[in-house]
């Protein structure tokens, strides 16, 4: 295992630093200070994540999170307010008059300091950063640590931990977006499948959760077994008149079996997906070329959005002085 580093760009006088950890195979993970952004997953030689090119992109407001670290709060807060505690709290409304992806100077926003580890069978790069709460208006001083790690057998792990000085929301993700196809340029041949059977019913308005879930079997929704997504998308046009997918699936946290999985039905290539947490958000697009046919797939696995406002969602408060972590793990393979 190795780790190089190399200057990417610059962002208001702070350089921007590329990290890259290569197993023993010559497979390789590239990752970003800024926003903690996973920028490159390459097996074989061959790219499995989309990524710009320059940091411009990366810094631009329409670079879709392009594999960003999210948080304090991945999706969506309905009004931008939260009841903690007893006391009422405001967010930054940053998507109408909801906060999203953490608000205007989340994680995805953030330079983050990086420290490195390399042992016999794998190597890491955690970020890490001390949020003060008028920096991203959350409650709590937040001391965040965000550990992308890669091995010898080609597991990418990204481990999020948090602790803060008053009670607060945590629930962060990264924003990966995946096209394991050659030359990733459409996704024709790339298929998904999800071990979910209810998908959060969303307002068409805001896409904030309802607080219902709606059955999958039957549906263009359906991903309980492999299909590719070119027929999902026909199958949810002709029945609701969508033309992408933005849906959040209710899944089972496990560190054994997969949450998802990710195939090409062109070659052997496989990524399965493993979550400590009961959502996966899928979402269809091209961040490219908005005029041109979706090229990439983004997962983001995280507890089901909004959970704050819903029972039975799941518990994203983080109560003052206590240690929280989450993981999630892609493992590459090929049958």
């Amino acid at each position: 295992m190795q780790i190089s580093s190399e200057v990417f760009g610059q962002k208001d006088g702070h350089d921007i630093e590329r990290y890259t950890i290569t197993n023993k195979d010559g497979n390789f993970i590239k990752v970003l200070t800024l926003g903690a952004t996973w920028q490159s997953f390459t097996v074989n030689g061959t790219p499995l994540i989309a990524h710009f090119d320059d940091l411009a992109h990366y810094d631009s407001p329409a670079s879709y999170s392009l594999c960003k670290s999210i948080g304090r709060v991945a999706g969506r807060i309905g009004k931008a307010t939260a009841t903690i505690d007893g006391q009422e709290v405001h967010f930054d409304q940053n998507e109408n008059d909801n906060t999203l992806h953490g608000g205007f100077h989340g994680f995805s926003e953030i330079i983050w300091d990086a420290e490195q580890s390399i042992r016999d069978h794998d190597a890491s790069v955690t970020f890490s950063r001390h949020i003060d709460s008028d920096e991203d208006n959350f409650p709590g001083d937040l001391d965040a640590r965000i550990t992308f790690t890669l091995t010898d057998d080609n597991k990418v792990s990204i481990t999020f931990s948090a602790a803060s000085t008053a009670d607060t929301l945590f629930n962060p993700t990264n924003h990966v977006y995946w096209n394991i196809t050659d030359g990733q340029k459409d996704l024709t041949t790339q298929q998904l499948q999800v071990n979910g059977k209810r998908r959060l019913e969303l307002s068409d308005k805001d896409k904030v959760p309802t607080g219902n879930f709606v059955d999958l079997a039957g549906t263009g929704y359906d991903f309980s077994k492999s299909r590719d997504i070119p027929s999902a998308l026909a199958d949810i046009k002709q029945e609701t008149g969508k033309v992408e997918i933005d849906d959040a699936y209710e899944v089972t946290p496990s560190a054994d079996k997969p949450i998802a999985t990710l195939s090409d039905s062109a070659s052997n290539r496989h990524v399965d997906i493993f979550s400590d947490r009961n959502s996966l958000v899928v979402f269809t697009a091209n961040p490219f070329n908005q005029s041109k046919p979706y090229n990439a797939l983004a997962t983001e696995a995280q507890t089901l959005p909004d959970a704050i406002h819903h029972d039975g969602f799941g518990d994203i408060t983080l109560p003052s002085g206590k240690l929280q972590e989450y993981t999630i793990s892609y493992q590459y393979y090929e049958k």
